[in-house]
Formats: structure tokens, sequence, C-alpha cells
């Protein structure tokens, strides 16, 4: 109160009350506050904790909605498809998806998206849970990299292995055979491993498979180390046989990869990350030696190939020095004639060179071929009926000489051994037909027809002989002067028993002068009975 009011009511002695304005808030307003403050701190609890918006293209949007789908990193929800649209060439589907702030970290070019759904497949079932809860999205954040939030989403199912001890591996291949993803990897038949992606090089010729191999077994994985494709059951027809081959039984159904080091090789060296590999498709083509060093001849053969192939062996001594490449039919116009020409790719360094002296590789094979190095098709195996090419040396071949007037230098052949048996049968029986076989047989005939009446001849002689004497012997001496008396009588040259005596002792001689003349010029001349008579032995 102030001075004047203390006076007026001391003058009056009777208090006042004194009313005073004042100022203050409404608790109406409190509530609104409140909600304002506690909205300011979700939105900025909202922005702090917001992750990175991203993009990820994929070739079709199914099992996947907006505002539903999650995407997961080993189960773990890190965030959600927020838009579905198709892009403006119709070719994809982008998808944005908003990530929690801890992935923030973790996203680079390296980073591997794709869609998981219900699979079942040779390496085993997976993702049965996504009948139930829905297809969802994967994430491999991968090695740190460059910063990126624009991503291309795998159409195969990625396993993921950024966190797992071991080593990456590639694996290049013609083909991708039975191989997927998840296929296993072993080494001495024990599962090390697994395929966890593959993709074929640009310029389509081989594809690359990758493969993870567990610690500490990466450790076994050496920069010789050969991988082989050890799926299925290895049946394989060649020059050499029947073979059946297979890693373990498993393999045989479901298929796989192994691998294993050389025998006797140099201490394991290991492969590092990312390193490549050969697959081979056999595990007995790993030791085939192979040279960089190759050669290529041209062969042509007459005869049938029936039986050969390209793959097919050619060897030299019975040791492998090469393989056919190609063979075709082609028809020569100016001889009219068909031919078949086959090339042949050669391994020098197959051959270990002996001595110091300088060796001219082109004037070597010159020698060898003059001294009768030739080719030839031989039968590798009756079964099957297939053929591999032998370099063998002939000596007693006609002397011929390499060609060089086409794009390979062309060696010489010699027909197959069934091929010389049946020319050799063919110059026969054409021999045999230009023998007189009529005449030689009209000859014997007539030989044979005289000596068989000189054999009827001289028994009726004995016959009668034998009549007369006989009785004569019986006789008293007294008759044997009459007996010699009527036997002189018989045999003199007027009576038809001596003539007739005479006459097949006359034939009997000349068939066996013709006999000896006979086999006189058959010891002097024995080609005669294959190649016939020669008119010059006449003379």
């Amino acid at each position: 109160m102030n001075e004047q009011q203390i006076e007026k009511t001391c003058a009056s002695g009777v208090a006042q009350a004194v009313v005073q304005t004042k100022k203050s808030v409404s608790i109406v307003w409190i509530v609104p506050l409140v909600a304002l403050l506690i909205g300011g701190w979700l939105a900025y609890k909202a922005i702090t904790e917001k992750g990175p918006t991203i993009t990820i293209t994929f070739e079709s949007a199914e099992g996947l909605e907006a505002g539903k789908t999650k995407i997961k990193f080993k189960d773990v929800e890190v965030g959600e498809v927020e838009d579905i649209r198709i892009s403006p060439d119709l070719s994809q589907v982008i998808v944005t998806a908003q990530l929690t702030r801890d992935t923030k970290d973790h996203l680079s070019e390296n980073t591997r998206f794709w869609v998981v759904r219900a699979r079942v497949g040779g390496s085993g079932v997976s993702g049965l849970g996504t009948l139930f809860s829905g297809a969802y999205i994967g994430m491999d954040p991968g090695k740190p990299g460059k910063k990126a939030l624009f991503f291309k989403g795998l159409e195969t199912q990625h396993i993921v292995t950024t966190d797992l001890p071991g080593r990456h591996f590639i694996l290049r291949a013609k083909r991708l055979a039975s191989l997927d993803i998840g296929k296993p990897v072993y080494f001495r038949q024990i599962k090390v491993g697994q395929v966890v992606g593959y993709k074929m090089e640009k310029n389509g010729q081989a594809v690359d498979i990758k493969i993870f191999i567990d610690a500490p077994h990466h450790e076994r994985v050496c920069k010789n180390t050969r991988f082989w494709n050890a799926g299925g059951l290895d049946v394989s027809v060649d020059a050499n046989g029947l073979k059946m081959n297979t890693e373990a039984f498993v393999t045989m159904m479901i298929g796989g990869i192994a691998f294993e080091n050389p025998k006797d090789s140099e201490p394991c060296q290991a492969a590092q990350e990312g390193e490549i590999f050969r697959m081979y498709d056999r595990r007995e083509d790993i030791y085939k030696k192979t040279s960089a060093n190759k050669t290529r001849w041209l062969l042509r053969f007459q005869g049938s190939v029936g039986g050969l192939s390209v793959g097919a062996p050619v060897k030299f001594k019975g040791i492998k020095m090469g393989e056919v490449v190609d063979l075709k039919l082609e028809f020569d116009q100016e001889l009219m004639a068909f031919r078949i020409p086959v090339v042949i790719e050669i391994e020098p360094d197959r051959v270990a060179m002996t001595g110091n002296q300088a060796f001219d590789i082109k004037r070597g094979n010159e020698i060898l071929v003059e001294k009768g190095l030739r080719a030839q098709l031989r039968q590798g195996n009756l079964l099957t009926g297939q053929l591999y090419i032998d370099l063998d040396m002939y000596p007693d071949e006609p002397p011929q000489k390499i060609l060089y007037n086409g794009k390979y230098p062309e060696l010489p052949t010699i027909p197959t051994n069934i091929e010389k048996i049946t020319k050799g049968i063919t110059r026969f029986v054409d021999k045999l037909e230009e023998l007189p076989l009529e005449q030689i047989g009209n000859d014997l005939r007539d030989t044979l027809s005289h000596l068989n009446k000189s054999t009827e001849q001289l028994t009726r002689l004995m016959q009668n002989l034998d009549k007369t004497v006989a009785p004569a012997a019986t006789a008293t001496l007294e008759q044997s002067q009459t007996t010699l008396i009527k036997l002189d009588r018989l045999l003199r040259a007027e009576s038809p028993t001596g003539h007739e005596l005479k006459r097949a002792l006359s034939e009997l001689a000349d068939a066996a002068r013709s006999i000896s003349v006979l086999a006189d010029y058959l010891e002097r001349h024995p080609e005669s009975i294959i190649f016939g008579k020669d008119k010059r032995n006449e003379k």
C-alpha cells in the first residue's frame, strides 16, 4: 500500500480492503504444451534415428508389398519396403526401402540384396518360414567399399558369408553342369565349404563359380590345388574302355565340387582371397599334363574313320602325345574322290630330349618321316569300337615326305591292319579269277581219265594173266614147256592181248611222264598256283 492509503486507514480507524489485479497462465494451456514437447521429442528422435533410404531394382516384385515386406539381416529386421513401382522402360521394378540408422555405416557398393522365398533344391529346403510370414528381402553388407544407395537386387538367393571365418575362391569352368548355390565342396570326402554364387563371363566362354571354404580348411587350398566337378555318376566311354567314378553317394544325388593337392608337389603356398582356379570336368583330368607348346598336323585317311571322334588320343609307342581336334569329310573335285582330313594336336614337350647338341625340330621330323614315321588308325577298345591314332616307325614302307602346302603340315598315313588284310584277300581273289581254272580242270580230268583207263586195263591184264598162269603153275613140270609156248603166243604183237598190254603200258608211261612234268613245273614255279601260269615260263 502507498502512503495515502495508509493515512486514510489511520484517519478512519477502519481497515479497508485493497483489490489488486494479478497476471497468471491458465492450466488449460499446460496439456497442449506437453503434447507439443512430446511431439517435438518424437520428431527429433525419428529424425535422428532415421536410417538411409535406398533403392533396389528387381526383375519381378513377386511376394513384395509396400509397407509390409521387411528387410532382414540374419533374421533381424533392419528396414521396410515403402514403395514399389515399375521402371519407365517396363524392364524391371524399383523398390524404395527405409533402413535403420545402424545400417548406415554398412552400406557400400559391395552390399547385396535378394528376395527370400520358399525354395526347394538339390542342396536342401530353405525359406519355409516365408510360407506363413511372406517373402522378405535379405541383406548381406559385404566388404567395406564405396558408399552407395542404389543397388541391383540378386535374382538368386545369396548365402551370407561376410562374418564367417574362411576365404572365397573363384572356379572357372566351361559349363555350370549340375552345380547351384549351396552345393557342397569336399576335401577328402569331407564337406569343407559350399557354392555361394556364379555368373557367366562377359564373353560367354566360361562360367565363374564362387565358393566359400570354411576355416581352417581354407588353408589347405594352395596355389596349385586342383578342383573338379564331383557331381553325379561320372561314366565315360573312350578308347580306354568304360569308366565309372563318384566322390560320394550324396554327390551322386545332389552334385558338388571336390579338390585335392597334387602328390609330390612343392610345399603348399596358401591361396589368397578371390584367387581364380580352373575347374576340371572329371577327377582324372586333373592329372593330365598340359603344355602351352602345341603343334597341329593334318592326316588324310582313305578308309572309314567310324569310331574316331574329337578328343580321341594320339599315341606314340603307347604314350599319349596329343588328341584329335577336328575331322570332317571332303570331296576333291579334281580327283572326283572323297577324303577324310583329320587334324591332330601334338605336345612336343612330352618327349624328353637328351644331349647338349642343338636340335632342329623341323628337320628332325622330316628325317623321322623318311625313316618310316607314319600315322595309323588303331582299335582302342573292341567292346565300344572306339579308335585312336597311333604314330610309329615302319621302316619297310616306301619313303615319303612331309607336305607343307596347306594350313597344317601333312603327315603320311598307312592303312589299318584290317584294310591291309582286306586288300590282300581282294588281290588273291582277283588273281584266282585270272587263273584258267576250267582248262586246268579239264586237263586234270583227262589225266585222271587216262590213269583210270590205264589202271583198268592193267587190272584186266593181271586178271587174264592170273587166269592163264595159275593153272600152269599147278600143272606138272612136264606142262611148263607147253605153258611157256602158249604164253609166248599170247604175248605176241599180233595177238589181241599183247596189243592191249602194250597200249596200256604206253598210256601209263605217258601219264607218268605228264605228272612228272607238272610236278617239276610246280616245284620251279610254286606261285603259279595263285598267280597263274606265266607264258614267259613256257618258253
